[in-house]
């Protein structure tokens, strides 16, 4: 491992998993990021059948550096399904820890380092914007307050101590990853984030949480839309309002309110 960090026991491989669509500029970029930031981590290029060729780019850095390796997915399928691919695959290569990062910036690979040390005493260590120490660069205040608002709701109506459940930078220990079990995630878009972190949550596994600065995109277009709004906001309707249930049901019961799902 290089020196840049201490990981904990029996993590000894870390994978860099970035999903893409139509990101040609910004994945050179961030890969030269990534290898620099932790030269030792490898990387796994999800790209699903960008039409403006991000495929061809990640065959060619694959080809002039073995620690890069690419997924071609036959087409847009969504993020959750993305990271699925990458973290099964990740896991039959027997990498200890695996990593969510976005291809456009917005996740440093500089401060990648003090994700993977606070893997030291944690199953999956989420970059927070919303904690003491988290700053977001180059959003106007209505994206701020929509985030802001979407994790107080989701905080509130899961009744989960996290602070970022819907952030997208994020390491999971490959044994937590085995422990949540990924065959029954249906969830697609950004409340994929949720619901694995609520899964962790609800299994008693350790969550931390570490401030980071999340930078807007400067090139390319952002894949938040409508539909995954509402997809979101559905599902953790759903989920909180199952909760709820649920806890009113095991307060008769005195079982504890945390179950497995």
């Amino acid at each position: 491992m290089s020196d840049e960090f201490v990981l904990s026991d029996q993590i000894d491989r870390v994978l860099v998993c970035i999903p893409t669509y139509n990101e040609r500029e910004n994945l050179p970029r961030i890969v030269e990021r990534v290898r620099t930031a932790v030269p030792s981590a490898d990387i796994l290029v999800l790209d699903d059948n960008s039409p403006d060729g991000t495929g061809q780019v990640a065959d060619e850095l694959v080809a002039a550096d073995p620690q890069v390796h690419v997924l071609h997915r036959p087409g847009k399928q969504g993020l959750g399904n993305a990271y699925l691919a990458g973290f099964g695959w990740a896991m039959e290569q027997g990498y200890g820890a695996i990593v969510e990062m976005d291809a456009d910036g917005s996740h440093q690979p500089e401060q990648l380092p003090s994700l993977l040390a606070a893997l030291t005493d944690a199953d999956l260590v989420i970059g927070a914007r919303w904690v003491r120490g988290g700053t977001v660069v180059n959003w106007p205040l209505h994206r701020k307050a929509l985030s802001v608002g979407a994790n107080l709701y989701t905080r509130a109506l899961l009744g989960m101590p996290v602070h970022d459940a819907t952030a997208g930078y994020r390491v999971y220990r490959a044994s937590a990853l085995e422990t949540i079990g990924l065959d029954h995630v249906a969830s697609q878009g950004y409340c994929f984030q949720v619901d694995l972190t609520q899964r962790a949550v609800r299994l008693g596994l350790r969550v931390v949480e570490v401030p980071i600065t999340f930078v807007e995109r400067e090139i390319g277009d952002s894949k938040m839309s409508g539909d995954i709004m509402r997809e979101s906001l559905h599902r953790i309707t759903s989920w909180g309002l199952a909760h709820r249930a649920d806890q009113v049901r095991r307060l008769g019961s005195r079982e504890p309110t945390w179950h497995r799902l």
